[in-house]
């Protein structure tokens, strides 16, 4: 006799993860949201500074690997935000990429997008590990705020005006943050959680 198991939706079905992106991003990393956001049910987009092209192949940080990223963070306003769940800013050196600006007296796209994105208090914003150097431009964004980061990295933001705590995962209200890459998973289950809890 046939048994069909029945299907059982994801916790996250319908929701959207945006995944912030540029090179040398953690191979690992980006491989284990992928996966286990889309084990929840939820739907993971890469989002990056397109500068004007339809996509851009960036390559990894160990094994070189390439990844092909067609969302474009400069399409992110407040609508597009709105439709996310949770928007990460990764390891590796995404952050100091997509600081970039070519003019100094302006923020850097990412930048404008962070400041969209911490008005949206259902929106979790995720940081692993180098993550919140994207913030560094931004500081009034976690001003007061906990968080860890990478040993290398708290000098910065307690420059910024965060309060550091050594733990591997902190969670701040709707700030989520990871100390390495090495509890990407950490964060990734932490962010799971929480939107499972959340009201739709």
């Amino acid at each position: 006799m046939d048994v069909q198991t029945p299907f059982v939706p994801g916790r996250l079905a319908g929701r959207r993860i945006g995944i912030l992106m540029e090179s040398d991003y953690v191979e690992n990393e980006i491989a284990y949201y992928r996966m286990r956001f889309a084990e929840e049910g939820a739907e993971v987009s890469l989002l990056t500074r397109l500068w004007g092209n339809s996509s851009l192949t960036f390559t990894g940080h160990e094994q070189r690997a390439p990844i092909e990223v067609d969302g474009d963070l400069e399409q992110l306003d407040y609508d597009a935000l709105s439709s996310l769940s949770a928007l990460i800013v990764p390891s590796g050196m995404v952050a100091d990429r997509l600081r970039y600006t070519e003019n100094v007296d302006q923020a850097a796209p990412a930048v404008e997008v962070m400041r969209r994105a911490f008005r949206l208090p259902n929106l979790i914003k995720g940081f692993s590990c180098h993550g919140l150097l994207l913030l560094s431009t931004a500081p009034d964004l976690v001003r007061g705020r906990s968080v860890t980061c990478h040993n290398n990295l708290v000098g910065d933001v307690r420059n910024m005006g965060a309060v550091y705590s050594g733990q591997d995962v902190v969670v701040d209200r709707d700030l989520v943050t990871s100390r390495t890459v090495d509890q990407c998973h950490l964060l990734a289950r932490t962010i799971i959680e929480m939107l499972a809890g959340q009201q739709r």
